[in-house]
């Protein structure tokens, strides 16, 4: 024999005694719960990495060669966003064939050709970051009012049902709008964390990408002002010719 003082609402009861409409928010809210879940662990390990591969940058220009110094950023993962850029710096640099290819690209200088990769890496980069962060910062805005509609089919249906039994009294009447409010609290519980790991990621790619920014001006300050002269390079150093000068003069001079 049950328990007369027994508490048979729930969330089960609901469930059992609800419609395909209360079935496909609850439906709606679990998925949507497992997607955010998924992506704040997922974007969290990402931001581990990140910080991880930030660290190497140091050793990357410590490093005596490009190689060596390539080979300090891979250690930090072999997804780093720093070995990325430095790579494509790199790659670009070594391109010399674009004009005799015929390509557009040969239209550019060699300082806009390395800004126009650095740009272009630095774009991949923000796109791959803020992948997921859509779905977070929808969930947050719409979970609690699919919740707030589960919640008022369910207090519609719960007095239809009260209308029609003709027990209109207190405790025939809270149970069952008691019981719909679950809804509500279910979308509140998928929103808030939602919510907080879209402004905490936000702020945390904010900041990686302006360490990258950083870094990208100066792999473009390296590889297009900052490399020594070769002497048998087939570019000339614009000031060679007016140096030579000046010091055959000071010779004739002295």
């Amino acid at each position: 024999m049950q328990d007369p003082s027994a508490n048979v609402f729930g969330f089960a009861h609901l469930w059992e005694n609800g419609d395909a409409v209360s079935h496909a928010v609850a439906i709606l809210l679990a998925l949507m719960s497992v997607a955010s879940w998924y992506l704040i662990l997922a974007k969290s390990l990402d931001a581990w990495r990140l910080r991880r591969a930030a660290r190497h940058v140091g050793a990357f220009w410590a490093a005596p060669t490009l190689d060596e110094g390539l080979a300090a950023l891979r250690r930090g993962g072999d997804a780093s966003p720093y070995a990325e850029l430095a790579a494509q710096a790199a790659h670009c640099d070594l391109q010399c064939s674009e004009a005799a290819a015929g390509r557009l690209a040969a239209r550019f200088n060699p300082v806009e050709q390395m800004e126009r990769a650095l740009r272009q890496q630095l774009s991949c980069i923000q796109a791959g970051m803020e992948s997921g962060l859509t779905v977070l910062a929808t969930t947050g805005a719409t979970a609690p009012f699919v919740g707030l509609f589960g919640t008022v089919w369910g207090i519609y249906h719960a007095l239809v049902a009260i209308g029609i039994s003709g027990q209109a009294a207190l405790e025939k009447v809270a149970g069952p709008v008691g019981e719909a409010l679950i809804m509500t609290a279910a979308g509140l519980a998928v929103a808030l964390p939602a919510v907080f790991a879209y402004n905490a990621f936000t702020r945390a790619n904010r900041v990686i990408m302006a360490d990258l920014d950083a870094f990208a001006h100066d792999l473009h300050a390296f590889f297009t002002v900052g490399k020594p002269f070769v002497a048998n390079s087939a570019q000339v150093h614009p000031l060679q010719p007016a140096q030579s000068a000046r010091r055959g003069k000071a010779a004739e001079v002295a």
